[in-house]
């Protein structure tokens, strides 16, 4: 099995698991966070539906330049309009990963504003950090936020405290 396969595999059961807590955010307390710090919820849950998306520009990009981006958050009205988001952006990431090669992995990939570099490293690292951990830690944000506003928890790894 290849690295970019073992990438896939663990995208699709991340996906999984990312999906049931989306389909619990509601959507009418977009505005609510719990610490003035924090991010609201709307932007926190369509962040979470967005990471997928970070695998293709990982991938097919040599480098994300944040002074040349265009990027417009997404706002979903309805929890049909986030998880139809959510699932093109993993059906995207699952097809370039299925076709990428475990050799593409090991160039280089850039994470600048103009002529400040933030960082550059290998592509595969970059994934599993940039996109698979990152995606993994707002997701159990968005577990937090859920449990504060007493919304029950499915399962992640296993049974939750509310599943059982």
């Amino acid at each position: 099995m290849t690295h970019t396969h073992i990438f896939l595999a663990e995208l699709q059961a991340e996906a999984i698991a990312t999906r049931k807590l989306l389909a619990l955010v509601p959507l009418e307390k977009g505005d609510w966070k719990p610490h003035e710090k924090s991010m609201k919820l709307l932007r926190l849950a369509t962040h979470v539906a967005e990471l997928g998306s970070w695998v293709k520009v990982t991938l097919l990009q040599d480098e994300l330049d944040f002074a040349k981006s265009t990027h417009k958050p997404f706002i979903p009205v309805e929890t049909a309009e986030l998880l139809a988001f959510f699932d093109k952006n993993i059906a995207d990431a699952t097809e370039v990963l299925t076709h990428f090669t475990d050799e593409r992995l090991q160039e280089d990939w850039t994470m600048r504003a103009g002529e400040q570099i933030y960082f550059t490293d290998k592509k595969g690292k970059v994934l599993r950090t940039w996109c698979m951990n990152h995606l993994v830690h707002h997701r159990a944000q968005l577990g937090v936020y859920l449990r504060l506003l007493d919304i029950p928890l499915p399962g992640t790894y296993g049974p939750s405290a509310d599943s059982q």
